[in-house]
Order: structure tokens, then sequence, then C-alpha cells
């Protein structure tokens, strides 16, 4: 599959596509989304029922392998009967599917060749066979998918039932496509096994609301779109997704990416995939410090999730970088590397978006707190947002997020933020999901959106305004004065309280005989609960008791 770098920054017409939808395309979208929600989850615990006592961190591998191959198969299906209707022999020439961005898929990789033999006992050698094949005739392909169907621990009747189970996603009364229909059953799929699997599901996958967070701010319509260490490609689906919801063209962004654990580039290369999304993502045991694949790359939007705190980068190799522009990154934490690599990896008008635990804001250990003032007397942070807890699967770490630029006057009737950062606290944002996990609604992530988006001076956006509890946008003087620190909870000040002209006297007085009244109704309900229970005789009788 082939794939040319569109121009940076603009859309074919040289402008950037509008902002938003209209308010009926919202509608259906949101209509569609909540209906779909019922299929995909349905489809995962019925998948889930047939798992036994498998582990789901192995269990992914199979599943989303075996989704992978409906998808492939249903698109080579699809322009394979096409081309049927208009030229017999052109159905069995390679080149007219790889011309249309469809894998070639030999016919005993087909999924109605699966489909068939789902009972056999030897199902897993067909599944393994059927991931050779497509391997072998697909380049972009080679080392991607699972080979290991046949190995004896997997349950064959389990694989069967799987195999069913998937034979039944087809497309929907909305029409749908089955790319799009299986694209967002593996995303849901994914977003399950990595609550299942708990801080080993956080090394593989994004929550998407924090993902969603950082595509709605920076806006990538059009250019080049990085991660260092893009694991199972989120970011990457949530900007296509982006583009398409808001009047652009896939064509316009090229996607790039590295990944250092083996097992989740091969989930990205899937994800990517199985939504038709050509791309270029690199795979190395080094990972993006010490194999830098991409060293020439200088992307219009960079967003990534890196390692929390990581102490484990190699950094004592790595003393003389010259990617370390503000100070070399201490070799315990890789925090301010990981900064510093994505700012190296810039474009000239380039805006990054980085989640960081939240120590990276205010740490001075190591050297930390040097390089973060750095960056902040370059003028390179633009936005900094505190973020709510338990928003990951894999950590309880509280997070915030980065946003790094290379220009902060950028023109075209933006506003000119140079020597100021806007600070936006969203820590009492969110709602709980479930015991352990919250996420950002979709109010949420636009109201952080719109307040950077104003800031900026964004068409359509609104006037800017400070939000006490929430947002503020804060000089350089300012933030010298605090030390570098950029926690948002120092500038943003506390909320504003509605001032009812009660005085405190007169306020305490009335909340007393508020209490007093409460208790005189308590007494009240009491006696009369105890009426009731000696009467059925659950509670012994007042008089006989006096009696005694």
């Amino acid at each position: 599959m082939t794939r040319t770098t569109p121009p940076s920054g603009t859309d074919s017409t040289g402008q950037k596509p509008k902002r938003g939808r209209p308010a009926k395309a919202k509608a259906e979208a949101a209509r569609k989304k909540n209906s779909a929600l019922g299929f995909e989850s349905t489809l995962f615990k019925a998948a889930d029922k047939l798992r036994g006592n498998m582990e789901p961190s192995d269990y992914k591998y199979v599943v989303l392998g075996l989704i992978f191959l409906k998808y492939i198969s249903d698109a080579f299906e699809a322009k394979y009967a096409e081309l049927m209707q208009e030229d017999e022999e052109a159905a069995e020439d390679r080149d007219e599917y790889l011309a249309d961005n469809v894998f070639w898929v030999p016919p005993n990789a087909r999924w109605a060749f699966l489909r068939e033999h789902s009972k056999s006992p030897r199902i897993g050698v067909v599944v393994d066979d059927a991931m050779r094949a497509i391997e072998k005739d697909n380049e972009s392909l080679k080392g991607v998918l699972s080979k290991d169907y046949a190995r004896p621990e997997l349950n064959k009747i389990m694989l069967g039932g799987l195999i069913d189970l998937i034979t039944n996603i087809k497309l929907n009364k909305d029409g749908d496509s089955s790319k799009d229909i299986l694209g967002r059953v593996y995303e849901y799929c994914l977003s399950q096994f990595a609550g299942a699997e708990g801080k080993r599901g956080g090394e593989f996958y994004t929550p998407r609301s924090v993902v969603r967070t950082l595509v709605e701010m920076l806006e990538p319509y059009s250019g080049r779109i990085y991660d260092p260490c893009c694991g199972s490609g989120g970011m990457f689906v949530q900007s296509e997704r982006f583009v398409k919801e808001h009047g652009g063209r896939i064509g316009d962004i090229a996607i790039y990416g590295q990944e250092s654990r083996h097992v989740t580039w091969r989930l990205a290369k899937m994800n990517l995939a199985v939504r038709g999304i050509d791309s270029e993502i690199h795979w190395n045991n080094e990972g993006s410090f010490l194999k830098d694949a991409l060293r020439d790359l200088k992307a219009d939007f960079i967003l990534a999730n890196p390692p929390f705190n990581d102490s484990d980068w190699s950094g004592d190799l790595l003393r003389d970088d010259k990617r370390w522009t503000f100070g070399v990154p201490p070799v315990g934490n890789a925090n301010f590397a990981w900064l510093q690599h994505i700012y190296h990896h810039l474009a000239p008008s380039g805006t990054a978006g980085v989640v960081l635990a939240n120590g990276s804001m205010s740490s001075t250990q190591s050297g930390e707190g040097n390089i973060r003032t750095a960056m902040v007397e370059a003028d390179v942070v633009d936005c900094m947002v505190a973020l709510p807890g338990q928003l990951f699967y894999s950590t309880q770490i509280p997070a915030c997020l980065w946003f790094l630029t290379r220009k902060k006057n950028p023109g075209k009737g933006l506003c000119d933020r140079r020597k100021q950062v806007l600070f936006i606290d969203a820590r009492k944002l969110g709602v709980m999901v479930d015991r352990t996990r919250r996420e950002l609604t979709d109010t949420d992530i636009q109201k952080i959106a719109n307040a950077y988006h104003a800031w900026r001076g964004e068409k359509n956006a609104g006037k800017y305004e400070d939000i006490p509890g929430f947002c503020c946008s804060v000089s350089l003087e300012e933030i010298q004065k605090q030390g570098h620190i950029l926690t948002p909870g120092r500038y943003v000040g506390a909320e504003e309280l509605d001032n009812d002209n009660e005085s405190f006297a007169d306020k305490i007085l009335r909340l007393t005989h508020h209490l007093q009244d409460q208790f005189r109704e308590n007494s009240k309900l009491e006696s009369a609960i105890k009426e009731n229970l000696s009467k059925l005789g659950l509670w012994p009788n007042q008089n006989k008791l006096e009696k005694k």
C-alpha cells in the first residue's frame, strides 16, 4: 500500500476546514454512536464468555486477529464482486486490489473458507495457514499477524465459536460499511481488554476521552501527524475520525509513528488497517530514544502518551544527544527526554500535545526544574491542562497535558500569544464509569477545547475570558514569580461562588434553625417507625417496658 505526503497546514483549497458540524449531522452521528454501543458491548460479552480460563492478555490477540482477518476478507470480497461484474479476469489480478488500497486475500484465507472449517479440530491450523498466506501476498503485513492459533492450549471449540460469532458482523441498518463496523468493534475490544488487564493494558491503550481531548485541541485537519510511542494507534484513529467529522479529507493527513514493543506494534498496524488508514509505523526494540527511526521527520502535529516517569530509558547512553535543546534529562526519569524529543520533531509551525505525570509540572529533582525553566523562557510552552484523577487503566498517578509550539504568533487572524501560557484546571470534570475509572464527557472535552481555541483567537471560537477556578492566561513574568512551576491550580484561582448578600451571622442563625427543624422531624419519624414496628410485634411495647 502506498501513501503520498500531503502539503502541510491547509487543505486543497488552501484553507483550514471549518470547525464544527451542522447540528443535524452531529445529532445523527451521536445517534449512531449510541445505538452502536449496545451491539459492540453485546459482541464483546459474548466473546468474553468463550474465553474460559484464558488470560485477557493472551486472549486479545486471538480475538483482534480474527476481527482483522474478517475485515480484510470483507474488503476483498466487496472489491472482488465489483470486479466480477466488470471483468472476470481483473477479479484475479492482485494489482487491481492494491490500486484501491485493498489487501489481496488468497482463497484459503477468505472468511468463507474459515467459516466452513470452524467446527473442524484443525481450525487452529486453518487460521495459522490463512495468516501466513496473507502475509506472503501483502508485504506491508509481514510480521504483523498472529500465527499461533494451532497451539495446544488454545481451545479449538472456543476458536470455532469466535469465528461463528464474528461471522455475524455485517452491514447494519444505517448502511455503515463492514470497515466502519469492524473498526468500531476493534476499538471497543481494545478498550475492554485494556480495562481487564489493568496496568498492563495501559501499555497499549490510551483512554479514548484523553485522546479526544488532545485531538479536539490540536485540530489535525491536514499535514504530518506523529506519535513516537504510538501504542495501538489510538491517536491516529481519533485524528482520522476528527478529519472526517469536520469535513476534511483523509488523504490530507500523513501518519507516522514508532513503537518499541513488537506485540503492541502489531496491534497498531491492525488497528489502522482495519480502518483503511495508511501509515508509516516503525518498530524496533531500542525505541525512539536509542534508535529514532524517523530522525528527519518534522511533524505538523505530535500527539503522545509516553510511559510515565520511565526510569529505564537508557539515558546514560545519550548524554550528548542533539535533541536536548533545553538541558540533559536525568537518567532516572524520561519525562523531559520525551518533551524534548517531541519538540525536536516539530515543524516550524507545529504543535504538540503530550500526556505526562503531574510531577513534570513542578519537579526540581535532578535538574528537571532547570529544563522546565529553559522551556518556559524559550516560550515553547503553549498550554497546560491538569486532568482529573482515575482516567487511566494503567496507573492512578495524576496526569496532565503539555502543549508545545514553535510559533505563538502564527498570524492569519490568530492572537499573538508570545510570553503567555494558558492554564486549564480540569480536575473537577469527568464522570465515573465504574468503581475505579473516570471519563471526560463530550461536554467536558468541548469546554477544554473551546477555552484553548478562544485563547488562540480561532474563528468562531468566541472571545476568550479567564474563568476563575478553570482557566487563566498567564504572563511569563507571573510564571517567573512562581519559580517556573506550571501547575494550573496556582494560577486559575478559586471558583467564584454566588453572593447572596446574606451576612455571616444571619446565615449561621438561619442554618441553626434549619438544623433544629431537621432534628425535630427526625424525632417524629423515629417515633412513628417504632410505633409501627411495635404493632407488628417487632419492637418492644413502650408501656410494657415502663411497667417492668
